[in-house]
């Protein structure tokens, strides 16, 4: 294997959004397609690396093409598609799996033995770069770290059966017990359960899967509930640890930024993956992701935490491919009364950190 050093980054893309979510698919209903913006969140990011980037040490190649009706921004010829049966359908018959295969076959086709980098929208989309990374490089020799302020590792019938508990017994409930989101759902591979799918498929050793930032993680009292529905939610939490996964949750990254370090030094896999959810500073540091159901990191938190992550890379161990997953092009880098959203820049920033890493010392200035 060539070194680290020697390697390519090679950015890519794939801008499917088939969130099912009533807002999602208003906004797609009634948006109003300007020249300013971005289609591909690709476009974004770029626009905010290449002048920065050290000569031949990248190279991009476009995006992973979709069906229109699953892009974040469809024409209004795709109208008539942009209904929740039809992205539940795509979703429960697992489409995500689907184009996360074609990820897949892009980047052991077209990019190893280079770094593939991936700027996406549906998370799930990981799936597909890992597995072509973990049968490149060998199951044995690759570790995963996710920055997300969701585990997505969870069933998709255990996460149902959870929100309607809430429903029931919770007056404040966010959740809305008409959506079809809740009910009579497969087990299918998504944004929310392709953690879950890797380790079923033996694509990731737990041991060797680190999952940073979380919000979701069950809090104590949720572990004495003796409902049937909330046992099989704590269980599957409680599970991933008894099987060797490392979730360090949002409060632990604010609390004790050390504890992270100590965790990521005993990756010993000679490579390591790195995706990152940008809802990890939702409603905080950044505004444009889709999932803003949890108020992230602030900007200067979730540097810190790439730089834990970058300073693991060395002579042993080197990088294997990251991505940046959850830009919702609709939102990142509109201008508000509060200033324009910053996710494109942040984003560049992370990959500017941990991408470019030994050079990222050389070539950029801390923040």
């Amino acid at each position: 294997m060539r070194s680290t050093i020697h390697k390519k980054r090679i950015f890519f893309s794939c801008p499917m959004d088939c969130d099912e979510k009533y807002d999602s698919i208003q906004e797609k209903l009634n948006m109003v397609r300007t020249i300013d913006g971005f289609d591909d969140p690709l476009d974004g990011v770029m626009e905010h690396l290449d002048s920065d980037l050290p000569e031949n040490g990248w190279d991009t190649m476009g995006p992973l093409p979709v069906p229109s009706w699953l892009g974040p921004k469809p024409g209004s010829k795709d109208h008539s598609k942009i209904t929740t049966e039809n992205f539940i359908s795509f979703i429960d018959n697992n489409g995500c799996k689907d184009i996360a295969h074609q990820v897949d076959q892009l980047v052991s086709n077209q990019i190893l033995p280079d770094i593939p980098c991936l700027i996406g929208i549906d998370h799930s989309l990981t799936g597909g770069v890992y597995s072509a990374l973990s049968r490149h490089y060998g199951r044995e020799n690759l570790s995963l770290i996710i920055i997300d302020s969701h585990t997505d590792a969870v069933p998709m019938s255990v996460l149902a059966g959870a929100i309607q508990y809430d429903m029931e017994v919770n007056p404040s409930s966010v959740h809305d017990s008409n959506d079809p989101f809740l009910y009579n759902r497969p087990d299918s591979y998504n944004a929310s359960s392709f953690v879950h799918s890797l380790i079923i498929d033996k694509q990731v050793d737990p041991k060797n899967l680190y999952i940073i930032g979380v919000s979701d993680y069950p809090e104590k009292k949720f572990m004495r509930i003796k409902d049937p529905r909330i046992k099989k939610y704590t269980n599957a939490y409680v599970n991933l640890k008894h099987k060797g996964l490392t979730i360090i949750t949002k409060k632990e990254c604010k609390l004790n930024p050390q504890k992270i370090k100590n965790f990521l030094k005993k990756i010993s896999t000679p490579y390591v993956y790195v995706s990152i959810d940008m809802d990890i500073g939702a409603n905080n540091a950044l505004d444009g992701v889709r999932f803003r159901n949890w108020k992230g990191l602030n900007e200067s938190q979730i540097y810190k935490l790439a730089d834990a992550v970058a300073d693991i890379f060395s002579n042993s161990i080197q990088l294997a491919g990251i991505d940046i997953c959850e830009i919702d092009p609709r939102r990142a880098g509109a201008i508000t009364p509060s200033g324009k959203d910053r996710t494109y820049e942040i984003a560049a920033n992370l990959i500017k950190r941990i991408a470019f890493n030994p050079e990222r010392d050389n070539h950029f200035p801390s923040d």
